[in-house]
């Protein structure tokens, strides 16, 4: 296991919906002196129900975050924008669980409609979407490839988490709890 040390001071988190990845970003923060980015914040418009900005309005702030901030964490997928992230990376968390796991916490957080849930959209009312159940249980599984390739083009620093276990695990070991 990694101490928390090696994660370094630029650290990116991928996985699916609903797997944990904006609790553990503001963890990390919080606890590393880092700033935080919620990639679904950038790239959605505000008070609305998770409607896209403009590809490269997203694009710009992305970029703006990456080149005006020296130590992060960033959180969320977005493949696109994926290799810049990790070649300015110290640390890529890849928290990657079987995909009934996400969908149940992505099913029992959308009933709870927590405006205060860490990277929730400012704004958003809707919650629940048949369009989000299908990329867990359908995109994100067949985007395992796509990311170990990036990951590997880009020589990374790679924290591999497959459960939810593991992952409690890692808050522990980490002094995260």
């Amino acid at each position: 296991m990694k101490t928390i040390e090696q994660l370094g001071h630029r650290i990116c988190i991928i996985g699916a919906s609903s797997a944990g990845k904006s609790t553990l970003a503001k963890a990390l923060a919080e606890h590393l002196n880092l700033e935080v980015c919620h990639l679904d914040q950038l790239a959605h418009i505000p008070y609305t129900n998770w409607r896209l900005r403009n590809k490269d309005d997203f694009k710009g702030d992305h970029q703006n975050f990456l080149q005006n901030n020296d130590r992060w964490v960033i959180e969320g997928n977005y493949s696109f924008l994926m290799k810049d992230r990790f070649l300015e990376a110290t640390s890529v968390i890849w928290l990657d669980f079987a995909a009934t796991g996400s969908l149940w916490r992505y099913i029992n957080r959308s009933f709870q409609n927590n405006d205060k849930r860490n990277g929730n959209l400012i704004g958003a009312t809707r919650h629940l979407s048949w369009l989000q159940m299908k990329r867990i249980l359908f995109t994100a599984p067949k985007n395992r490839s796509k990311y170990k390739a990036l990951i590997a083009e880009c020589d990374m620093n790679l924290v591999y988490i497959d459960s939810f276990r593991k992952l409690k695990k890692y808050y522990r070991y980490w002094g995260l709890e």
